[in-house]
């Protein structure tokens, strides 16, 4: 099944639901707004992406304070299935919906991947508290949706590897939002959006997520500015908290110097008539 029936698919879901979507978003948009779609895709479907996801040594490792998990945007390294699930979601149809019932205008796709792409999360991964960098590869677009669909079947929530939701801070309680199976999970991206997904304790099974973010001209609120991505420890982690807040400080202090970065990232999907 190629991109565009799957979108088709996916279109006709969020219009089934739109009602859903719109009053979930507008609760929760003064915080980071938020919302999920269950049983996205037919449940056949939806497993068969989930046995197209790799093994877990084809893709790139990330292992540090901040997190500890897999990736991989270099699509075409790997069951075509997946690009094409990826791609759906940026299907003009489905981002021009999303768009309209989160009420923001001018919104985009990301074509190359910009830390999109697929992940997965084994027993003992994690990802702290963090705020997503706020613009794109370029730092031309904010960016302002989050796009999650979790595809492992029969994952329960005390499994872990749920996203967790920070809209008081990383000191007060969390939201927690299941990954459960054919859920796509849709959230907003800003200067206050902490977000984090919990340590997976299950002890074989691994967490695996499709990934996509929507960019626009316009930051989704006033006063915004350039961050880069910024990491904070969990309740009860005070000393990694310290390291992690001068972590962050260091590399924004960078960033006002070389505007683009030093290092190149190389977390984007490298297509053979792409330049650079």
């Amino acid at each position: 099944m190629n991109r565009t029936e799957l979108a088709d698919i996916i279109l006709h879901k969020i219009e089934s639901v739109q009602d859903k979507i719109r009053s979930d978003y507008a609760q929760s948009r003064s915080r980071i707004g938020h919302f999920f779609i269950d049983d996205l895709l037919p449940e056949d479907l939806a497993l068969e992406i989930y046995r197209a996801f790799p093994d877990p040594n084809t893709m790139r490792m990330r292992k540090s304070l901040r997190e500890f998990k897999y990736i991989a945007a270099q699509m075409d390294q790997y069951n075509p299935i997946l690009e094409e699930i990826v791609y759906a979601f940026q299907d003009s149809r489905i981002v021009h919906l999303v768009g309209e019932l989160c009420e923001i205008e001018s919104i985009h796709p990301d074509e190359t991947l910009y830390a999109g792409g697929i992940s997965l999360m084994g027993p003992k991964q994690f990802l702290n508290p963090h705020l997503d960098n706020s613009h794109d590869n370029f730092r031309e677009r904010w960016r302002v949706l989050n796009l999650l669909y979790y595809v492992t079947p029969e994952w329960k929530q005390e499994f872990g590897g749920n996203l967790e939701l920070w809209p008081q801070g990383v000191n007060k309680p969390q939201i927690t939002v299941h990954s459960k199976f054919n859920r796509l999970v849709v959230m907003a991206t800003h200067n206050h959006s902490w977000h984090s997904v919990s340590p997976v304790s299950h002890p074989t099974d691994a967490r695996c997520c499709v990934s996509n973010y929507y960019f626009s001209e316009v930051p989704l609120r006033e006063n915004s500015k350039f961050h880069v991505t910024s990491f904070r420890g969990r309740p009860g982690q005070k000393l990694r908290d310290l390291v992690l807040q001068a972590d962050s400080a260091l590399r924004m202090s960078i960033r006002k110097v070389f505007s683009k970065g030093v290092v190149k990232n190389d977390h984007v999907y490298k297509k053979e008539n792409q330049s650079n």
